[in-house]
C-alpha cells in the first residue's frame, strides 16, 4: 500500500466507529472512513446482488450553510442576528464500483446513535465514471507491462518488459469504445535503472486498457510530421482523425518505429553526477534560516486556525485538496463573515497537438484524479520553511481501508515584505515601515509528471490570495530524427514537449456581511469628451463604470476585457461604507492569470471544459440533498463526451431567476498557457498563477494601521562594519527607524 502515494500509512481502526467532532465541516476521520465503508459492503450484501465492492472515495457529506451558520454562531444577513442552531446530523457520500458487473453507485450514509447507516443507494447511469483512483493508476502500470504484444512492441525499440513504465490517464475522449466501458490510455516510457527519469525515454505508442477487466484492448500509434520540399509540413498520414480500432494499428500511420532516446536527463543529483562527471552542486550559497524565537502567531483548534483577526476552518478534500470554510475578519470587536468556502474545485489540461491520439490529453486533474488523493506528505524544512503545523488528510482505498497521509496541510507564517511605508521627506520628517507578515496554508501534489503547489496566503490588510505554482517534469513525446514540431518545442534530443494549457476554476462561495451577496462589474473607460472641450480640456480624464449583474441567464458568464480594465467585485449591497458610500466589498484581482481557452469553442475539451469558456460564472447556489453547486464540469468527469447537467454552463444555460442580492456562487476561470523551453527541462522552475481578492469599501481605512512597525534585532550588516568610522563597509547606516 505504500506504492498509493507519497503517504506512508494505510489506517487501522481502533474501533470506534465516531469520534468527536468539534466543526460541522470537519472531514470524515480515518475511523469514519473505515466506518461508512464496513457499513456500505454489510448493506449491499444484504440487501443488494452485488457481491464484490470496489471504493473510489469516501467523504463528509456537508450540512447546509444555514445551520453551519448557525452552530458556529455568524448571522446569514447584514446586522441581523445568528439563527437558532439546529442538530447537525454527520453524513457522508461514497461512489463505489459492483466490481463483478461493473456498475457504479453512489451512497449517502447517515450518523445516528453512534452507528452509521445507508440513508439512499443510487445506481449511476450508464456511462458515468466516478474518479479514477490512485490504485488504478498503479495498476494500469502493471497491466501494460504485462501484455505480451507492449512487450513485443517495446521490444522491437530496444525496451525489455521490465523498462517499461506507463502514467495512467483517463482515457478524455474516444467515442470508438462503449460509454461503459472504463478506460485508462497508457503514456508509456522507459526505465532504464531504478531512479531514472523515465520521462527522457518515450516510447511511440500509446495503449487503452479497460481497468475493470485489467487488459489492454487496443493500441494507438501516433503519425509523424515531416518537412516537404518547399519547407512546410505534413502529416505522415492523411488526416489527424482517430482510425477504426483493429488488431494492427500501425501501417496506416505510415512511418517507421521511433526508438526512445537513450540520454539521460536526470534530476536526483547522486545520478546526474554519474551521468556527467564534470556536475557540481553549487558550494557558494550560505544558509537562510526562518527563526520564530517566540513560537507562531497563530492558534489552531483541531481543523480551527486563528491568525491576525482572520478565522477560519481548514479541511482535507480527496478531489480538492484543501478546502477552507467560514472565513471570518474581526473588525474591531465585529466579527465579520467574508467567504463560506475557498477552493480550487477543477482544473483542465488541454495539450495542443491535433494528430491522434494526443487530443485524448486533456486532463482533468480535480475531477478525474483528485488532487488530495494525489498530495505529498510534506518535509519539515524541505517544503515549507519555519515553524510549521501539519494537518493529516484521509481518503478510502479500494478496500474501503482509509488511507492516510500524515503531513498533507502545511499551515506557517512568512515574512512578505512591506506592508505599508511613509517618510516625511522634510527636514526634521518622521517615517515609519511596517513589514507584512502573511500566513500561507498549502499543499503539493503530484499528478504523473506534473507537480501543483496549493498557496492560500491571508495578509494583514484583509487580503486572500490564491496563487498556484506549477513545477514537475513536462509532457513529453518522442520526436523522429529531424522531425519537425509544429505543436511542440524539442527541449532535448529526440523529446518534444508538446504547448498545453493549465487552466483552473477557482470556486467562491462568497458571504460578505451575509449570505446574500451579489457581483458588480467595473470597467474603467476614458471620457467620451474630447480634448480640448470643456468637459475634458487636458484630455486626461476617465472614469470608471459599474454595473449589477443580475440575471443568471443573461449575465452569469462573464469575460475579462483587457482595454476597459473590466473588474468584477463581490458585494453586499446591503450595507454601504460610511464615507465611499459605496456598497461593502471585495475586488477580484485576476487580470495577469486571465486567458482564453484556445481550442474551438465546439472541440472536444471545450464541449467537456464549459467552465474554460469564460473567466467569471455566476450562478446562484442551490444547496440539495447532495450539498451545493460544487464542481464546474460535473460531479462525475471521466469519459464525459458533452457538457454534464451539473455543469456551471448547464447551471447558466439553463438557469433562472436573479443573481442579485442572492445565495451566489462564483467560479474564476484563470491559468497558463505552456510553450515549453529547454529552461524548462528536465524539471520545469516554478511558474506562477494567481487571484488575488482585495477589500473595497469593506473596511472603515486600511486595517493594517494597527500592525507594530518593528526593527529586526537579527539583522545584521551584509559585510560586516568599518571599526574607524563606525560605517558599512557598503554604505552608510540608515537613520530612519521602522517605527520612528
Amino acid at each position: 500500500m505504500d506504492a498509493l502515494s507519497t503517504a506512508s500509512t494505510v489506517h487501522v481502526s481502533n474501533g470506534h466507529k465516531h469520534a468527536k467532532v468539534e466543526h460541522p465541516l470537519d472531514p470524515l476521520t480515518p475511523d469514519e472512513i473505515n466506518a461508512v465503508t464496513l457499513t456500505v459492503r454489510r448493506y449491499t450484501a444484504e440487501h443488494t446482488d452485488i457481491r464484490a465492492v470496489n471504493f473510489n472515495n469516501c467523504a463528509l457529506l456537508p450540512p447546509s450553510k444555514r445551520a453551519v451558520l448557525a452552530v458556529l454562531g455568524i448571522p446569514v444577513s447584514s446586522g441581523g442576528k445568528p439563527e437558532t442552531p439546529p442538530k447537525i446530523i454527520r453524513k457522508a457520500e461514497s461512489d463505489f464500483f459492483d466490481v463483478l458487473n461493473g456498475v457504479a453507485y453512489y451512497a449517502i450514509l447517515v450518523l445516528e446513535d453512534e452507528e452509521w447507516k445507508v440513508e439512499s443507494l443510487q445506481r449511476l447511469p450508464e456511462g458515468t465514471q466516478p474518479q479514477i483512483t490512485v490504485e488504478e493508476l498503479i495498476h494500469c502500470e502493471i497491466v501494460v507491462r504485462n501484455d505480451p504484444k507492449v512487450q513485443a512492441l517495446a521490444k522491437q525499440v530496444g525496451v525489455e518488459p521490465h523498462q517499461i513504465f506507463a502514467d495512467g490517464w483517463a482515457i478524455g475522449w474516444d467515442d470508438r469504445f462503449p460509454k461503459g466501458q472504463r478506460l485508462q490510455q497508457a503514456l508509456l516510457f522507459a526505465r532504464f535503472s531504478q531512479h531514472d527519469n523515465l520521462y527522457a525515454h518515450p516510447l511511440d505508442f500509446v495503449p487503452v486498457i479497460d481497468s475493470l477487466a485489467g487488459k489492454v484492448i487496443h493500441i494507438d500509434f501516433p503519425p509523424l510530421w515531416r518537412r516537404k520540399s518547399e519547407g512546410s509540413v505534413e502529416l505522415s498520414m492523411s488526416t489527424t482523425q482517430p482510425q477504426p480500432l483493429s488488431d494492427d494499428s500501425f501501417p496506416v500511420v505510415n512511418r517507421a518505429r521511433i526508438p526512445p532516446p537513450l540520454t539521460p536527463h536526470d534530476f536526483l543529483s547522486d545520478l546526474m553526477e554519474q551521468a556527467d562527471p564534470t556536475y557540481k552542486e553549487r558550494d557558494d550559497l550560505k544558509p537562510l534560516h526562518v527563526v520564530q524565537p517566540e513560537g507562531v502567531s497563530f492558534k489552531m483548534k483541531g481543523h480551527v486556525l486563528e491568525w491576525q483577526k482572520w478565522k477560519m476552518h481548514i479541511a482535507y478534500s480527496h478531489r480538492e485538496g484543501i478546502v477552507l470554510s467560514t472565513i471570518t475578519y474581526n473588525d474591531n470587536g465585529e466579527i465579520r463573515p467574508i467567504f463560506y468556502r475557498l477552493s480550487i474545485a477543477e482544473m483542465a489540461v488541454p495539450y495542443g497537438a491535433p494528430e491522434y491520439p494526443h487530443p485524448r490529453k486533456f486532463a482533468f486533474d480535480s475531477g478525474e484524479y483528485g488532487m488530495g488523493s494525489m498530495a505529498n506528505e510534506l518535509s519539515l524544512g524541505c517544503d515549507c520553511l519555519g515553524k510549521i503545523h501539519y494537518l493529516p488528510g484521509a481518503y478510502a482505498t479500494h478496500s474501503g481501508v482509509a488511507h492516510v497521509i500524515k503531513n498533507v496541510i502545511c499551515i506557517h507564517e512568512e515574512d512578505a515584505g512591506v506592508l505599508w511605508k511613509h517618510s516625511d521627506f522634510r527636514p526634521g520628517g518622521r517615517s515609519r515601515t511596517v513589514r507584512s507578515r502573511r500566513l500561507v496554508v498549502s499543499m503539493v501534489c503530484t499528478v504523473a509528471n506534473y507537480e501543483y503547489i496549493w498557496n492560500y496566503y491571508f495578509y494583514q490588510d484583509g487580503n486572500i490570495e490564491i496563487e498556484i505554482r506549477l513545477t514537475g517534469i513536462l509532457q513529453v513525446y518522442v520526436a523522429g530524427s529531424d522531425e519537425p514540431t509544429p505543436y511542440g518545442i524539442i527541449v532535448a534530443p529526440g523529446i518534444n514537449a508538446h504547448y498545453h494549457q493549465h487552466i483552473f476554476s477557482v470556486r467562491v462561495d462568497p458571504m460578505l456581511d451575509g449570505l446574500q451577496n451579489s457581483v458588480i462589474e467595473s470597467e474603467i473607460v476614458g471620457l467620451d469628451a474630447p480634448t480640448g472641450s470643456s468637459e475634458n480640456f487636458a484630455g486626461n480624464g476617465f472614469v470608471v463604470k459599474d454595473r449589477v449583474l443580475k440575471s443568471q441567464v443573461e449575465d452569469g458568464a462573464r469575460d475579462f476585457h483587457w482595454a476597459n480594465e473590466r473588474r468584477w467585485r463581490i458585494a453586499n449591497l446591503n450595507k454601504t461604507h460610511y464615507a465611499s458610500g459605496k456598497p461593502v466589498s471585495y475586488t477580484i484581482m485576476m487580470k495577469g492569470a486571465a486567458l482564453p481557452l484556445l481550442a474551438k469553442p465546439d472541440s472536444w475539451v471545450a464541449r467537456r471544459a464549459s467552465f474554460a469558456h469564460k473567466q467569471l460564472w455566476v450562478v446562484r447556489d442551490d444547496e440539495g440533498p447532495k450539498g451545493s453547486r460544487l464542481f464546474p464540469s460535473g460531479k462525475y468527469v471521466p469519459q464525459t463526451r458533452e457538457e454534464p447537467k451539473d455543469s456551471v454552463g448547464k447551471w447558466v444555460k439553463e438557469g433562472n431567476g436573479s443573481i442579485e442580492n442572492e445565495d451566489i456562487v462564483l467560479f474564476l476561470t484563470l491559468g497558463a498557457t505552456h510553450i515549453p523551453r529547454p529552461e524548462d527541462w528536465p524539471v520545469m522552475p516554478v511558474e506562477h498563477v494567481s487571484v488575488l481578492f482585495k477589500p473595497s469599501s469593506f473596511f472603515t481605512n486600511n486595517p493594517g494601521m494597527d500592525v507594530p512597525g518593528t526593527k529586526d534585532s537579527q539583522s545584521r550588516p551584509a559585510f560586516g562594519v568599518d571599526n574607524v568610522n563606525g560605517q558599512h563597509t557598503n554604505g552608510t547606516n540608515g537613520t530612519a527607524c521602522c517605527a520612528n
